[in-house]
């Protein structure tokens, strides 16, 4: 199960540290769950699997495409705003969530460690230095190679570039999945979950959390 999140910022709060007693001030993200609405159902013996389409994004009616108004209205009747984009949740509890109802924080109640799922800052054309962590030549003025890349290939053999040889280019602004972060408290009243430490992209940005699949040790 996963739903959309909203990246509000990050701020501490105070836990009880390791001896159960002394509160410790923890670094955590803040995250509001956007309106995540279950707009129909994949059933197994008509589409092969189990799953919920939910949509998000809403938008009104006259800024909506004609296809996917109509499938909206389909489902979820006459309403003044309705979702323009959707993704799926597989799950074989499909009566749990029934069709018109919305995907809330509580969902997350008794678990431990989330998957967080976002892009990354968008950080425009880098050089190597910045996009790969090269360590660029002398900083002496007569040097002349202080953050270029150096030599790129070889001569006779292979006389050509390797793919995905590093060099300069567009960094940033990739789809990253921070595992395994601790969720430290729930709000539910606000929709809010706090996770501890950073989660990918800036204030505002959109995430995907989902409790983590992969524990601690490579176990699934």
């Amino acid at each position: 199960m996963r739903v959309l999140a909203k990246k509000i910022g990050m701020t501490q709060v105070f836990v009880k540290g390791e001896d159960g007693f002394l509160e410790v001030p923890v670094g955590v993200s803040v995250l509001q769950v956007v309106e995540n609405v279950v707009v129909s159902h994949r059933i197994k013996e008509k589409d092969g699997y189990n799953a919920l389409v939910v949509g998000y994004f809403f938008k009104p009616v006259h800024k909506i495409s004609k296809p996917i108004l109509g499938f909206v209205k389909k489902q979820l009747g006459e309403r003044e705003l309705y979702p323009t984009k959707f993704y799926e949740v597989k799950t074989d509890n499909l009566e749990k969530f029934p069709v018109g109802s919305s995907l809330k924080a509580e969902i997350f109640n008794g678990i431990d460690l989330v998957d967080v799922q976002g892009k990354t800052k968008g950080r425009g054309f880098a050089g190597v230095v910045k996009r790969w962590d090269f360590s660029g030549g002398p900083a002496a003025h007569g040097s002349k190679f202080h953050r270029r890349p150096g030599s790129i290939g070889q001569h006779t053999f292979p006389a050509k570039v390797w793919k995905g040889k590093k060099m300069a280019g567009h960094y940033g602004n990739e789809t990253v999945t921070i595992l395994n972060l601790k969720l430290v408290r729930i709000l539910p009243e606000h929709d809010l979950i706090l996770v501890k430490g950073g989660v990918p992209g800036h204030k505002g940005g959109f995430v995907f959390v989902r409790p983590a699949i992969y524990k601690y040790g490579g176990e699934k």
